[in-house]
């Protein structure tokens, strides 16, 4: 089993209003991202809330499972990807980092991820368009306590560092991999 770890905790201060509530087409940002993890056939789901949390617990229902990060107000990734990990089943081979503002995220991207996953057992797998790495990535149940023991301000940028040997690239064919909304700018060019 692989369980999704989408980070939904910011404060959205550049966007000036939380984006995982922004309209997306007939949805919002964050219903449209667990849409498709879903559809790309991942049952686990765990969004990481922190700011707006009423809201988007509000917003998602129980159609996924939410995890407050009571760390969030620190602004640090690192600790909504632990929070994440830390209420991950005890099955679970895998976690996918998944952003919450990320609606531009392909199914088939993440097909792909989990099928190399399957395929070579590679402990991080990170999707690359024209030689930069995106998300969402992958990292196997053998690597998490390394991240669980990190602290701030580390980031999994500074983890990914430290493993580039480790790191099983998948070739994209699409930006998405590498864009999310952290402007008014990036939403208004990006919304379908």
């Amino acid at each position: 089993m692989i369980t999704a770890i989408i980070l939904a905790a910011g404060k959205s201060k550049r966007m000036g209003q939380p984006k995982m509530l922004m309209p997306w087409g007939k949805s919002t940002v964050l219903q449209t991202v667990i849409a498709t993890f879903q559809a790309a056939g991942l049952n686990d789901i765990l969004v990481i809330t922190g700011a707006a949390r009423k809201q988007v617990e509000a917003l998602i229902g129980r159609s996924v499972q939410t995890i407050f990060n009571e760390k969030y107000e620190a602004g640090e990734m690192l600790s909504s990807v632990q929070a994440g990990l830390r209420a991950t089943k005890h099955e679970a081979r895998a976690a996918l980092i998944c952003l919450g503002d990320q609606p531009q995220v392909q199914k088939r991207t993440v097909q792909r991820i989990l099928q190399e996953f399957r395929e070579t057992g590679a402990p991080i797998i990170v999707p690359s368009y024209q030689m930069r790495r995106g998300h969402p990535w992958l990292v196997a149940r053998e690597l998490w306590n390394e991240i669980l023991k990190m602290r701030a301000p580390e980031s999994p940028r500074e983890f990914l560092k430290r493993h580039t040997k480790d790191i099983h690239y998948v070739n994209i064919d699409s930006p998405s991999v590498l864009a999310d909304l952290d402007t008014p700018e990036d939403y208004l060019k990006s919304r379908p």
